[in-house]
């Protein structure tokens, strides 16, 4: 018997289908987000062809996700990075938190907020902002959100108990209340230095088989200290496959959308904190189950700036009016490898003052543009020492065998980590990644460094670098809220 579809019927059933699909496309714009940020790594890793370390689980999100290979930070130093990653704007728009230990201003929003505004259950573990000060600007809170640090670990060295990050995340995931999606921000302080000297080779690490940047000289010291590095690295790889085996175990791994990156390069001498490529050239995997295809590599540029907006679009959330980022949203979601938006092809990056060691607090300011071709630097008081003083130690520079190292011979090699530099540097990137020929007294290559500056200056008065637009001055007066103890004051009272 044909059972008769009544009018009434029909538009019910209309309308339960176009209820089910709002909902399901709702579902779909709301995952959960994990914002998975390693300290000072720089992407090595098998995932991008390094061969002497052990990272399956970045390998494995390179598989099952998206691989960038041109992601770039602002400003190659902790809490200014982090502040670029968080309200989605460039470092110099950042006013006090453009600087290494600064105040945080309270003034621009922050997507964690945005996201718990919106009904996202919010956390935070291990290193968030920072560091820096952000209470005394009237946050309530880290601006990556509320800390769950409820658990460490027996200790590996002397005196120093790591948190248990993965197991303060699975702590998280118990306490998020029921069918609400979560964003959590789950911050290493792995790589980040001190190490134990000598834990790689103690770990049965091959120095033989380290990759030694040209940069440094080729020897047992500094190829110890990177296995140091790389023991660090595999730490923080197991972390990320314990999260990885959390979300499986929820079955909320294909709800979620998985970023693993980092704030800078490693830190080491001529990286860290230095505007050159492998300093903020910075790693970025991308897993999203169906909502994008895996196995991909894509070559587009992304800035860190670019995170906050992605996120709340991802969440169906428009961007806070002071985010200047552009989502890339199109770009995951594209299934595309290569170059998916031509458009992205251009990094501008700078800083002001780092750490402390030069007289007045002074600090070493740089800007900077880099195309798919070249990279243009600007060093603005060519007459200061880039990584600090010598007096004072080199401040800018972790402490480490290869730094006591480089410093203990004046060499080429300690030249390039810590001699003056002139107004001007000019590197053909695309064939010197490493930033080794400076062509900026090149003749044939005057028009490309004229026109590199010029697009570099005029898109930084757009976007109202203090520097660009006369206001330079502003910089010198914000204030170091770190330790004192290695400043050119401290120096000199015991002289």
């Amino acid at each position: 018997m044909i059972r008769m579809i009544s009018r009434r019927d029909l538009i019910r059933s209309s309308v339960a289908s176009a209820l089910a699909g709002l909902a399901s496309a709702q579902s779909r714009k709301r995952p959960n987000i994990l914002f998975f940020i390693a300290d000072d790594w720089g992407g090595h890793s098998g995932a991008y062809g390094d061969t002497w370390l052990n990272t399956p689980n970045f390998d494995r999100m390179a598989r099952e996700g998206v691989r960038f290979t041109n992601c770039f930070t602002s400003n190659p130093k902790c809490s200014p990075s982090r502040a670029s990653i968080l309200t989605g704007r460039n470092s110099w728009q950042l006013k006090e938190a453009v600087n290494h230990m600064s105040i945080f201003p309270n003034e621009f929003a922050v997507y964690p907020d945005e996201l718990e505004k919106s009904g996202y259950f919010v956390g935070l573990t291990g290193k968030g902002w920072g560091p820096g000060d952000f209470q005394s600007t009237g946050w309530k809170r880290n601006p990556a959100g509320p800390d769950f640090r409820t658990r460490t670990l027996k200790p590996p060295y002397a005196g120093i108990a790591p948190l248990d990050y993965a197991g303060n995340f699975d702590d998280f995931l118990g306490k998020r209340p029921k069918d609400s999606p979560f964003a959590f921000w789950l911050g290493t302080q792995e790589p980040h230095r001190f190490y134990e000297e000598g834990s790689g080779l103690r770990a049965g690490r091959r120095p033989a088989d380290v990759k030694v940047p040209k940069y440094f000289p080729d020897n047992r010291t500094v190829r110890s200290d990177m296995l140091d590095y790389a023991l660090e690295v595999e730490w923080v790889d197991q972390h990320l496959g314990r999260v990885l085996a959390s979300l499986e175990k929820s079955a909320e791994l294909d709800n979620t959308l998985l970023v693993v990156t980092s704030d800078h390069g490693m830190p080491f001498p001529r990286v860290k904190g230095q505007i050159y490529e492998p300093g903020f050239h910075i790693p970025l995997l991308i897993r999203w189950g169906a909502e994008i295809k895996g196995g991909r590599t894509v070559d587009d540029f992304i800035n860190v700036r670019d995170f906050a907006p992605t996120f709340l679009e991802a969440a169906g959330l428009k961007p806070a009016p002071t985010m200047t980022g552009k989502s890339f949203v199109d770009v995951l979601r594209s299934g595309k490898s290569g170059i998916v938006d031509a458009s992205r092809d251009t990094m501008l990056v700078g800083k002001e003052r780092h750490d402390l060691g030069r007289p007045n607090d002074a600090g070493y300011p740089v800007r900077a543009i880099r195309t798919r071709e070249w990279l243009y630097i600007r060093n603005y008081e060519p007459d200061r020492w880039p990584a600090g003083n010598p007096e004072t130690g080199y401040r800018n520079v972790d402490d480490s065998p290869t730094k006591s190292f480089l410093v203990s011979r004046y060499d080429g090699y300690y030249k390039m980590s810590f001699g003056k530099r002139p107004a001007e540097e000019l590197y053909h990137v695309s064939e010197d990644p490493e930033c080794l020929k400076n062509l900026a007294l090149d003749r044939s290559h005057a028009q490309t460094m004229r026109t590199l500056r010029t697009r570099m200056e005029d898109t930084l008065r757009r976007e109202g670098d203090p520097r660009m637009n006369g206001q330079a001055v502003f910089f010198d007066t914000i204030q170091y809220t770190g330790p004192r103890a290695h400043s050119w004051e401290e120096w000199l009272k015991h002289q």
